[in-house]
């Protein structure tokens, strides 16, 4: 079981340095989001279920909801090639 919490949190320093390095906003959500699963998957080898059911609603859930309704408020879920034809 120790190995399997390792490998979690060596997921959970790629998902936090690759947000970082994410140049398109939508991909920096979807990472955000599997980071919170996985901090999720954390809690309960922790043996606290309720903080992983409150990560998994609260954090993949009802954030990244937020997140895309704003990009969909901002505009900027387009595709770029839809942004430079209505930029010509």
């Amino acid at each position: 079981m120790n190995i399997f919490a390792y490998i979690l949190m060596g997921f959970l320093i790629v998902c936090a340095i690759s947000v970082t390095f994410s140049k398109k906003l939508l991909n920096s959500i979807l990472i955000f989001m599997s980071y919170s699963l996985i901090m999720s998957i954390i809690w309960m080898l922790l043996e606290s279920p309720d903080l992983a059911i409150t990560e998994a609603a609260v954090g993949a859930g009802v954030t990244s909801v937020l997140f895309f309704v704003t990009l969909k408020k901002i505009n900027a879920m387009m595709g770029e090639d839809e942004q430079n034809e209505k930029e010509e």
